[in-house]
């Protein structure tokens, strides 16, 4: 929706890696130079860790640009908690092969195998393992032992680990991985934007689509953006998406500080929200704990998101209709305060009864717009999950 209100060519947050708006931070640039130089030895293990949202993927999926397919036969595995047997078959899965049954040594052979064609067609191989820090250390220990295939003096498979801090703690602490530390050739860890890359980072991204100052942005608001995510490139993006999407609901020409407290806030409640299993009806105005809603708490899934079209949104209108019925209660009341004032009749009313009629048109104006603020919200909250929700699946947006 808010790339057609600002008219640009794509969304530029989206939270899937996508190499064409990859951005090179001056950590990302010492992790590209660390891949190069670990990839020209052809041999062991590099390893990236960074928090969640760092950029880990989109890095990879970079590097997967610039690498010749005529040189380099690259298979990626995204791991859940795998042991030794398992990360095995998904290892041949991962460079097509077909094993039968769940023999380890025949999917072992047929690896090596592989490994073997394709070092004497000219090519070398590299399996990108994201999601380190959930495998199993027999895993680990598997993928050591795959290192160990050999054309000769030729090593046949290097691996490249991607994973979250705890892994890097993981490689550097425990004594079962000796033998594999000793084969690490590069490691790095990717660390968050600072205040002046976030701001070059939205830029980056916005002038990818088309953007060419519509919208604009206050002073400080980058700053605050910073400040809200943490420089977590995910974070940013989905704080961005919101913002934007805030922006076009509202048909703002710029966006504002403000406009970004409001949707922390937002996003906070929703976390909030789905903590608890609560009614939408509980928001909450305070940020998470630094600064906005966990990511966990943000990245829905699409059956999540339909969840939230069918259930969350028909809780928020039910409690519009009560609050449509709340209003018109007070303005039942408002119009009694106002007969109070004038009487009914030519009777003159003494000062006290004329300043409690006051008394009661103030509480009944300062009841309606109170109401009258929280229907607003609610309308605008519902709104932006809808959208989001039809956005999510190309199929949905004709709808």
């Amino acid at each position: 929706m808010y790339e057609n209100f600002y008219g640009f060519a794509g969304r530029p947050f989206q939270l899937t890696p996508d190499p064409q708006f990859y951005f090179e931070s001056v950590s990302h640039k010492k992790a590209m130079s660390y891949l190069g130089y670990g990839l020209g030895q052809g041999e062991g293990f590099i390893v990236i860790t960074g928090e969640v949202g760092a950029g880990k993927s989109t890095l990879v999926a970079h590097l997967m640009e610039r690498i010749d397919p005529a040189a380099l036969t690259a298979a990626q595995v995204v791991t859940s908690a795998l042991d030794g047997a398992e990360i095995v078959h998904v290892v041949a899965q991962a460079f097509g092969l077909q094993v039968e049954g769940h023999d380890k040594a025949g999917a072992l052979g047929a690896i090596e195998r592989f490994l073997q064609d394709e070092a004497r067609a000219g090519r070398r191989c590299l399996l990108v393992v994201d999601e380190c820090q959930n495998l199993d250390l027999t895993a680990l220990e598997e993928l050591r032992m795959l290192s160990n295939f050999q054309l000769g003096a030729h090593p046949l498979l290097q691996s490249l680990l991607l994973g979250q801090p705890e892994f890097r703690a993981t490689l550097a602490q425990h004594p079962g991985l000796e033998q594999l530390r000793q084969r690490i050739i590069a490691s790095h860890h990717l660390e968050a934007l600072d205040a002046g890359e976030v701001e070059n980072y939205v830029t980056h991204r916005l002038s990818h689509v088309g953007w060419n100052g519509h919208p604009g942005f206050e002073p400080g608001l980058l700053d605050a953006l910073y400040e809200q995510t943490g420089g977590i490139p995910r974070r940013v993006n989905q704080v961005m998406n919101r913002l934007l999407l805030l922006g076009a609901i509202e048909a703002r020409e710029v966006l504002s500080v403000a406009m970004l407290g409001d949707v922390i806030a937002e996003m906070a409640a929703d976390q909030n929200r789905g903590a608890r299993g609560g009614s939408p009806s509980h928001r909450s105005a305070t940020p998470a704990p630094g600064g906005m809603a966990a990511p966990g708490g943000v990245e829905r899934s699409a059956g999540h998101q339909a969840g939230v079209a069918a259930t969350e949104v028909a809780a928020l209108l039910a409690e519009r209709d009560s609050r449509t019925a709340e209003l018109e209660a007070a303005i039942s009341e408002l119009q009694a305060a106002g007969n109070a004032g004038q009487g009914g009749n030519d009777d003159t009313y003494s000062a006290e009864q004329v300043r409690i009629a006051e008394a009661r048109l103030a509480a009944a104006l300062e009841r309606i717009e109170a109401r009258l603020e929280e229907q607003e919200q609610s309308f605008r909250h519902v709104l932006t999950m809808l959208i989001e929700w039809l956005e999510e699946d190309p199929s949905r947006r004709a709808a």
